[in-house]
Formats: C-alpha cells, sequence, structure tokens
C-alpha cells in the first residue's frame, strides 16, 4: 500500500480531493492497525487508479526541452508508463 500510495501522491495536484480520498488508505500503512480491506478502503483504492489512468493533462509540447519518460513493468502482470516534460503548477491542491 505505501509504494501504491507514494506513487499516486507523486500525481496527487492532478487528482481533485486527492486527501480526502486516500485518507482511509493511509490509516492502513501504521503499524498500530490491522490491515483490513473494507469497501470504503477498496472503493478509495479504485478510485485513485482509475483517476491515474484516465487523467489526461494536454499541454503543447516545447521540442526544445528534455523529456523523461518513466516506465514501470512488473513481469507478467502488466506495464505502465508516463512521459514528463517540465513541473505545470496546478491550482488544485489540498490537505486534510
Amino acid at each position: 500500500m505505501q509504494y501504491f500510495l507514494g506513487f499516486a501522491n507523486y500525481y496527487r495536484n492532478h487528482i481533485r480531493h486527492f486527501a480526502h480520498i486516500t485518507s482511509s488508505l493511509y490509516k492502513l500503512c501504521s503499524k498500530d492497525v490491522v490491515f483490513e480491506i473494507t469497501k470504503e478502503k477498496r472503493d478509495a483504492y479504485e478510485r485513485i487508479k482509475h483517476e491515474l489512468t484516465n487523467a489526461a493533462v494536454l499541454i503543447l509540447l516545447d521540442f526544445e526541452l528534455p523529456f523523461k519518460l518513466y516506465i514501470d513493468a512488473a513481469c507478467s502482470q502488466g506495464l505502465g508508463g508516463a512521459l514528463h516534460q517540465r513541473q505545470i503548477v496546478d491550482v488544485n491542491q489540498e490537505r486534510e
């Protein structure tokens, strides 16, 4: 769960209400809490997954600037990637 939340946190500025959605998932990372998946936690996980895989950020590319390609392959389980160019400031920042 910590790996997933760490990955998702990198994109938090592009997910509206990120802190609210993931609050129940962060509780699972505590040493004093029994790792129990409830409907609320599963729904939060699925919603963040959906937001990460369906959000589109459209920008004009600047071919004078370098690109960074991030890939993640999990053997036979899946493959993912993201193409980055530069930081974009987003106003959808929040705290819980």
